[in-house]
């Protein structure tokens, strides 16, 4: 059975009132270093022993995230489920086996175990077998859904299979490239059918807190998909070595004593030349690879950071668009409307009020 719990909007249609995830930008460390990095006209001291794990862990501090919905499920052989394209979705393989497939992308045999996210909002299905033939959700709430108790029952007589399962959105503040780097489907294989403590531990308090709905509820499942999406995409990206992007970046070094120089001090007034001694390269070469591994030229990776922060500060509520301008390094207002609008696509005076995800397109589509 499909035991469904939403915080935020609902499962194929069913409505809730949204809960946001309130993650701080980035560690008091990393503002303090900033600072002292703009105010003193010195790099700080990051490091330059800086691992893979510390630049990762600093990439993932710019990713913001709604919990939607929960769920956990019984399904029988066959069974198939299409979803249509919106929400981001996770699924994890309780026990059985299962498919997925996402538009655009070759059917995946997802063993017992394994865990999944769509964090493109993709259309896909999920089934027993890629041939029996898929219904749409839509379709299965009016026969095969109890809304009293928030359970779908649905399949064959076949084999079982039991999955946990939850859609969310990626908010405003996450910055464009992190997001545009994964793939249709990113995919953790169990090792052996055996859980990993932290998947067990998540998926067990997800399913717990959907089936046991109390005061406060919508904001632990918030928070609680938010650890498992993170904790995901953290196990993901350290076994990536060669994608085009930040998470390639990882794999290289130098390019990554550079990244941890960014994100550890993003309002410095950074140089190609700056940065390319810290990777200890020469300027053409470290700019060459820099856009090889990340995707985007240096300067135009830390203007996307500045303002994907600036955006989080002004979303917050606290401070004013001259106070933000004046911490990023703007030398006037002006100039930073002029830059996040170009980002973002709307004025910095109507960030706090653009929570819905929009300013990750408008940011991946922007020349900043």
């Amino acid at each position: 059975m499909l035991s469904c719990h939403a915080p935020g909007v609902g499962f194929v249609g069913l409505k809730t009132t949204s809960q946001r995830m309130g993650r701080s930008a980035m560690s008091s460390h990393i503002r303090q270093t900033a600072l002292l990095g703009r105010s003193s006209g010195k790099v700080p001291d990051y490091g330059m022993a800086a691992t893979r794990a510390d630049v990762l862990s600093q990439v993932l501090t710019l990713i913001r995230l709604r919990g939607e919905l929960v769920y956990s499920a019984r399904l029988r052989a066959p069974w198939s489920i299409a979803f249509p394209k919106g929400a981001a979705h996770f699924y994890y393989a309780e026990a059985g086996t299962m498919w997925v497939r996402a538009e655009g992308a070759e059917p995946l045999a997802v063993g017992q175990g394994d865990m999944l996210l769509l964090p493109h909002g993709t259309g896909h299905l999920i089934c027993d077998d890629p041939a029996t033939p898929p219904a749409e959700i839509d379709s299965l709430i009016g026969e095969h859904f109890d809304r009293d108790k928030s359970v779908l029952d649905y399949g064959g007589d076949g084999a079982p299979t039991r999955i946990v399962g939850g859609l969310f959105h990626f908010e405003g503040g996450s910055l464009a490239a992190i997001i545009a780097a994964l793939p249709l489907v990113v995919h953790i294989p169990s090792e052996e059918g055996r859980t990993p403590d932290w998947l067990h531990a998540l998926t067990h308090f997800l399913v717990k807190e959907s089936h046991e709905v109390e005061p406060g509820s919508s904001l632990m499942i918030s928070r609680l998909i938010d650890l498992l999406v993170i904790r995901t995409l953290r196990t993901w990206a350290a076994s990536q070595t060669h994608p085009r992007s930040w998470v390639g970046a990882l794999s290289d070094e130098r390019i990554g004593h550079a990244l941890s120089a960014i994100h550890a001090a993003p309002y410095h007034h950074w140089t190609v030349e700056g940065l390319a001694g810290i990777a200890t390269m020469s300027r053409s070469i470290f700019a060459e690879r820099f856009v090889a591994r990340v995707g985007e030229a240096p300067l135009q990776y830390v203007k996307r950071l500045k303002l994907t922060l600036a955006a989080d500060m002004l979303a917050s509520g606290g401070l004013r668009v001259t106070q933000v301008a004046d911490r990023t390094g703007y030398a006037s207002d002006a100039a930073f409307s002029r830059a996040f609008k170009a980002q973002f696509g709307y004025a910095p005076s109507e960030a706090s009020r653009r929570r819905d995800g929009s300013a990750v397109d408008a940011a991946s589509k922007g020349d900043g």
